[in-house]
């Protein structure tokens, strides 16, 4: 079997003149829950909607539980995505939105439910997504992505616009989601809080600068991912 729930290979994708990623490759072991880092432009985004089929790559290819995306029966079993561009029609209800994802992802009835207590929105579920703040948005997006029961998660920036409280619940709530034989892809610009909950680290800058556990990172208990990260950055751009 593969011990790997997302791999990508080779991929390059370019616009014209514009190369986003080139040559990258990495793997997303089963269990992990891995970050994702690059400085902006770094092909963070790119990647991970070639991972998910919403664009294709000039060349490589990009595997969820050994198949293209396209290629998944029942994708929502596989995958769960949040990420920028996955918007809500704001003057619905947070129950509404999701019970229009559990139809388009074949979940069963009560799941609506199900995903609304695991994220704390049940008090909320009536109110028009609208009035809600950017966490509760955060939370209802990670609802969605959970709706089809799916083995990976992918998210992006998902602790933009959390308390402190609602960063730390979301630590907990990914570490039991990994606990439990989920697998997180997971990127974001907050270094010190993914240091907390990451087991590997795929560092980016168009193409792979690190890739693996994150203790093969951190060298010595002086050093950080802050710091070995842009130790990294900076020298790919020397």
């Amino acid at each position: 079997m593969n011990d790997n729930a997302i791999e990508v290979r080779g991929l390059t994708k370019r616009y014209g003149s514009r190369v986003a990623v080139e040559d990258l490759s990495f793997a997303v072991p089963y269990g992990a829950i891995v970050g994702l880092l690059g400085p902006n432009g770094a092909g963070k985004s790119t990647t991970l909607r070639a991972i998910v089929g919403l664009l294709g790559p000039t060349s490589g290819d990009c595997l969820v539980d050994g198949a293209p995306f396209s290629a998944l029966d029942n994708p929502a079993t596989h995958v769960g995505v949040h990420m920028d561009g996955f918007g809500f029609e704001g003057g619905i209800t947070a129950r509404r939105h999701l019970e229009i994802s559990r139809l388009a992802a074949g979940a069963p009835r009560g799941r609506t439910e199900e995903v609304l207590d695991e994220v704390g929105l049940t008090a909320d579920a009536r109110r028009r997504v609208k009035t809600f703040s950017t966490g509760m948005a955060q939370r209802l997006g990670l609802a969605a992505a959970l709706i089809g029961s799916p083995r990976t998660l992918i998210l992006d920036e998902p602790a933009n616009g959390l308390d402190p409280d609602g960063i730390r619940w979301l630590r907990r709530f990914l570490r039991g989601y990994a606990e439990r034989g989920g697998t997180v892809l997971i990127a974001s610009h907050q270094l010190a809080e993914l240091e907390q909950v990451v087991d590997e680290v795929v560092v980016i800058k168009r193409r792979a600068l690190f890739a693996g556990p994150l203790h093969d990172l951190i060298s010595s208990g002086a050093d950080s991912l802050e710091s070995k990260y842009f130790d990294l950055v900076e020298g790919a751009a020397a």
